[in-house]
């Protein structure tokens, strides 16, 4: 018997630019915590007013002009978030977001300024949601060998209920196995060694990619397989004794189907001074009304980049086109595309 569901997430783990507005539209289990009008995108968008939008997975920014110069960054590839000053087209010298990512091997670096005088929300969300974000990543994050288990029983996350404990389930990620226990969640499926309990796995279900029973050297073995982005593991147990092991297998599979219909990412936080609930201040994005013609602009994510942070200097080439020896180019980058920055 297999089971196995579909839709990973991404809206924390990447950074996206200029998506067609469906791709800004909230997923299961992602919510708005605060909508920040009058906010500029100094770093790419100098100059251009938008609306700021905070869930508990990212923050995206839309463009007042023109919906789809947009931005998605997930709080997962955020490094840092800092205040700074910056100076705007709009607002002059003064003080502005910086937050500093990671994805995919490349750093970016957003600059958001509030266009409001005296107003400090765009500064004390987004930090606070932040590391909101950032102390609750066993909701989401695969963990081995953690520090999740004293005396035998499960340290629990805020909103986190036990449903289960069974005892008698062997890992089988040895020749010889370890005997240990299930503790069974809302949010994840534990197990940890009755002799070690440092030795443990915790597995939320917003990881598991597929839960099949198999046969195995061992013999029936329940198999938890996990998300690419959670390291793919296949991880296989064993029930003493083996009866129990289907009655397991479907506990687990329940939890994991109403898990995925209303997901929980453990990220909290409540807007005090903003009036009304953040569902009745939301701003409907609607598509514009016109054709995207595609043409030789410049490529968003090269806006991003970081000032003053190259990894090695490149060797000199020369450019017949300038008649002089320049820093060899990066892959996909011409002198034309470097022109229609400045």
């Amino acid at each position: 018997m297999a089971g196995e569901l579909a839709e990973e997430v991404w809206q924390d783990r990447e950074i996206k630019f200029d998506q067609p507005p469906q791709m800004l539209k909230l997923r299961k289990g992602e919510f708005q915590i605060d909508s920040i009008n009058s906010v500029e995108d100094t770093k790419g968008n100098n100059g251009e007013r938008g609306i700021l939008i905070v869930t508990n997975l990212r923050l995206m920014w839309t463009s007042a002009k023109a919906s789809r110069t947009n931005l998605s960054i997930g709080f997962s590839s955020v490094s840092s978030v800092n205040i700074r000053t910056v100076n705007s087209k709009l607002r002059g010298n003064s003080q502005a977001l910086y937050v500093m990512t990671r994805f995919n091997s490349t750093r970016f670096e957003f600059i958001f300024t509030s266009l409001v005088k005296n107003s400090p929300r765009l500064f004390t969300t987004v930090q606070a949601v932040f590391k909101s974000y950032e102390t609750t990543k066993l909701y989401r994050d695969l963990k081995l060998r953690g520090a999740i288990i004293r005396d035998k029983e499960l340290i629990m996350l805020p909103n986190e209920q036990v449903y289960e404990k069974i005892n008698g389930i062997w890992n089988l990620s040895s020749d010889q196995g370890n005997l240990g226990s299930f503790i069974i969640t809302n949010v994840r499926t534990v197990w940890f060694a009755v002799l070690a309990e440092n030795f443990n796995v915790s597995i939320p279900y917003l990881q598991m990619k597929s839960i099949n029973v198999r046969n195995s050297k061992f013999g029936q073995a329940l198999v938890i397989e996990t998300t690419a982005s959670s390291g793919g593991y296949i991880l296989g147990f064993r029930a003493d004794p083996v009866e129990h092991l289907e009655e397991v297998h479907t506990q687990i599979s329940n939890l994991w189907k109403i898990f995925s219909q209303t997901p929980i990412f453990g990220v909290e936080y409540t807007i005090e001074e903003q009036q009304g609930d953040a569902k009745e201040n939301f701003v409907p994005r609607q598509e514009d009304d016109v054709q995207i013609m595609e043409g030789d602009d410049i490529e968003p994510c090269l806006l991003y980049q970081p000032d003053g942070e190259k990894e090695i200097d490149r060797e000199p080439v020369y450019n017949q086109e300038l008649g002089l020896a320049v820093e060899r180019l990066k892959e996909g980058t011409t002198l034309q595309t470097l022109w229609s920055i400045v």
